[in-house]
Formats: structure tokens, sequence, C-alpha cells
């Protein structure tokens, strides 16, 4: 059964749902050592930019730049209907992404700090344009959309599977330079 996708869905999380944030500031001792799968959404959450693994048809991997929302514990974007990653992930139906989550504030701006990273295995579903969860989504996603792919646009949706695997979130950055202290691994549900 669809499910309508409403603009409230796809926005921030109230401020009444807002936990310590696991990036920026000192987020090694405001975390610890253990991230829940609710920190790790909401790094997902707090970022709009991923990178998209798929296979083409015949086996070839290729990967792309999104801009998402987050609705739950999926991941929603929009493509257009005749585009190479809305063909190829119907086709097969699977997908990496990885999301690079800014860290070091303003220090960043001076140093060349990395991204943290959270990357994960996931199921993806194309809804073609027109569809009434493209429909949906599409009106909540508006803000991320050029104007000509407003209404027009398919959606891709994203469930992730398996487990997350972060690099560089619930560490101190100095503890980043560390590999076996700034990986993680939590359950994706």
């Amino acid at each position: 059964m669809a499910t309508a996708i409403t603009e409230k869905e796809i926005g921030a999380r109230p401020a009444s749902e807002a936990l310590t944030s696991p990036v920026g500031g000192d987020v090694g001792r405001v975390m610890g050592s253990r991230l829940t799968n609710e920190q790790v959404w909401q790094a997902i959450a707090g970022a709009a930019f991923a990178v998209i693994g798929y296979v083409t048809p015949a086996g070839e991997p290729r990967s792309s730049g999104v801009v998402y929302k987050t609705v739950g514990s999926r991941l929603y974007l929009a493509v257009a209907p005749d585009s190479w990653k809305a063909k190829h992930i119907s086709a097969r139906g699977e997908v990496s992404v990885t999301v690079p989550v800014r860290r070091g504030g303003v220090l960043s701006l001076l140093l060349p700090i990395p991204p943290a990273t959270v990357s994960f295995h996931a199921s993806a579903k194309v809804h073609p344009a027109g569809s009434p969860e493209a429909r949906s989504a599409l009106k909540a996603l508006a803000p991320l959309l050029p104007a000509e792919r407003k209404d027009t646009g398919s959606i891709i949706e994203v469930i992730p599977e398996g487990a997350f695997l972060t690099y560089g979130l619930g560490v101190s950055l100095s503890e980043m330079r560390n590999p076996a202290a700034a990986r993680g691994r939590v359950p994706a549900r």
C-alpha cells in the first residue's frame, strides 16, 4: 500500500527530538565510544549530500552524487525519469550509499580535516514520475530541485539494510587518525 509523504515528514527534526549532535564540537566527550542507531540517523538527517553506488545491467560499477531528504529510516532523492540512475537502480534494486558528515567547524576551513562518513548497503525502489509516491515526495523535495524538475521527477526510495559502517563519528578529531578508534558498526534498523 502506498503511503503519501508530507512536507512535515521530509523536513528537519523538531527540536524536541534533538539529541547531542554526533558531529561538531567535542564529539569524543559528548558521545563516548559507542554510537547508537538514532545518533547515526541524526548524522544522516543532518547532511543533505551522499554518493550512491549502483551497477549497470552490464555489470559495470557507477556512482553519482545526490541530494536527499530523510523520512523515518529511509532516504528519498529525486532524479530525472530518463536518467541513468533511474534506469540502472530500478533494474537491480540495490545500492551502496556513503554520506560525508562535515567535521571541524571553522577549523575545517583552515586545516584539511576529512569528513566523517556513514556507509551502508541498501535496497532501492524507483517510483516513476506521476506515481502517488513520487508526487507527494516531489512536493516535499521541491526546495532541493531545479524548477523544471519540481513536478516531473522520479523518486528513489533508499532503505538501509544490515549495518551502518561509520568513520569519525563519536570520536574527537585527533582520534580520527587512529582507524581502530574511528571505525564503528551500528545496526541500520
